[in-house]
């Protein structure tokens, strides 16, 4: 049998996975419901939050849509809609994805063939699994010293959390970076992800200002992670055709 990214067979199993995760979705939302019923809430009021919290998913829905498609040309569409509608997000696939596929040779939009998309499928899913082994591990002792510093000096709580925030967040924007010294030797593909990255800041912030001047639109903020992403995805194009 010829192997395929799109292959029927990889939708089937990732379709299942998929499935198993909405039934445990509904099912908490039945006994959610059924609690709050329990509570004495309001059932028009229990209807109005499910509705509102509905509607608010389809912002982050739609920047996984725009993930898939990132991914689709290279991994087909099966792998990428399963890792982004489990665990995982396109910052991190994008570059497991990409860095495994370099190790291999792959480069570009090349497809893998069936042993490197086994490789790569697995770099993708056991990695990120490492964090939710980890949560229960060490969160309960880090949370507790966390308290602890924060009862001695609060202060340095704040700058220690913002330090541990700032130094995740580095080690993605180091992967953007990583080749701009080749513009020094006259190649200025390394400065496309950079180029990228401003134009989504920029839009991002725009979002935000918008959403804090005027309040009839405070909900742009809400869709401002989906549209900077569009916004750098296209223009990615221009910059690609520029700086190529």
């Amino acid at each position: 049998m010829e192997f395929s990214v799109n292959h029927p067979i990889l939708f089937g199993l990732a379709g299942l996975i998929v499935a198993a995760v909405l039934a445990q979705s509904i099912f908490f939302l039945i006994k959610a419901w059924k609690r709050g019923v329990a509570l004495g809430m309001d059932r028009g009021k229990l209807r109005s939050i499910a509705v509102t919290a509905g509607i608010f998913t389809v912002a982050p829905a739609v920047a996984i849509v725009i993930s898939v498609i990132a991914l689709s040309k290279k991994l087909g569409i099966a792998l990428p809609w399963l890792r982004l509608s489990v665990v995982g997000s396109l910052s991190y696939e994008a570059i497991a994805a990409e860095n495994t596929s370099l190790a291999m040779g792959l480069k570009g939009s090349a497809t893998p063939d069936a042993s490197q998309f086994v490789t790569i499928a697995l770099v993708m899913t056991l990695s990120i699994m490492v964090g939710i082994w980890l949560v229960p591990v060490i969160c309960k002792r880090l949370q507790k010293g966390m308290g602890k510093l924060e009862q001695r000096d609060k202060k340095w709580a704040d700058v220690f959390q913002s330090a541990m925030f700032i130094g995740m967040i580095s080690a993605f924007v180091g992967f953007v970076f990583c080749d701009v010294s080749q513009a020094f030797t006259g190649n200025f593909k390394g400065l496309i992800p950079v180029c990228v990255m401003a134009v989504s800041a920029i839009v991002m912030a725009i979002c935000g200002l918008l959403a804090g001047k005027f309040k009839k639109i405070h909900w742009i903020a809400d869709y401002a992670l989906p549209v900077s992403l569009v916004a750098g995805m296209a223009s990615a194009v221009p910059f690609t055709a520029w700086l190529s």
